[in-house]
């Protein structure tokens, strides 16, 4: 027996303690960094029911927001795929790399939206907004059943090296996509390779 909470049926739930003050600090180049948190004395995240624990189920949607020479990038996607060691290759396609995506974008979440769907259980879906624009319907579809929509960035790369203006203009642009397809404006983030300026740039 289960019973299935979200934030959106719950939105007076109170599970983490103030971080007003976390908002206030910046990812520093130096010390000092925090490494002792909250130490032995964890907050209580008292969840509904006096549950015990808690199941975050997350589907990243990320197909045709890869790196890929036909999105202007220098190399192919070779990152967290299941080609083990895969290494990016420049100025080529990865046509094995490719076909792995277009499974997912064409069957594979389809196939996780119908078992969700079957037991009644909501997703969170970390959704790429160029990966969105190019299937929106999917991302519809998300919404349909009741799933919610995070941003997970404009494009599935690693931003390590991208200057301030161009990450900036690039969570614009997810928020503004996400918020077109899907009728609701995205209220998390998250990005899955982040450079210095990113933390501080999605607080903004």
């Amino acid at each position: 027996m289960y019973t299935i909470f979200t934030l959106r049926c719950l939105p007076d739930l109170r599970i983490a303690p103030d971080i007003t003050h976390i908002r206030k600090l910046a990812v520093s180049a130096d010390y000092p960094r925090d490494l002792i948190g909250y130490g032995s004395n964890p907050p209580h995240p008292r969840w509904p029911g006096d549950a015990r624990i808690a199941l975050s189920f997350v589907l990243n949607y990320e197909e045709g927001g890869e790196r890929n020479i036909l999105h202007g990038d220098r190399e192919s996607e070779a990152f967290l795929s299941e080609m083990v060691a895969a290494q990016p290759l420049q100025g080529q396609r990865n046509m094995s790399m490719e076909s792995l995506y277009e499974y997912g974008s064409r069957a594979g979440v389809w196939r996780i939206l119908k078992l969700f769907k079957q037991f009644d259980i909501p997703l969170t879906i970390f959704a790429v907004a160029m990966a969105a624009q190019r299937h929106p319907d999917v991302i519809r579809a998300m919404v349909a059943d009741g799933h919610e929509i995070c941003s997970h960035g404009y494009r599935w790369i690693d931003y390590q090296n991208m200057d301030e203006a161009q990450e900036r203009e690039h969570m614009r642009q997810a928020i503004q996509i996400l918020t077109e397809i899907s009728g609701e404006r995205p209220l998390g983030w998250y990005t899955g390779r982040t450079g210095a300026n990113t933390r501080r740039l999605v607080m903004e």
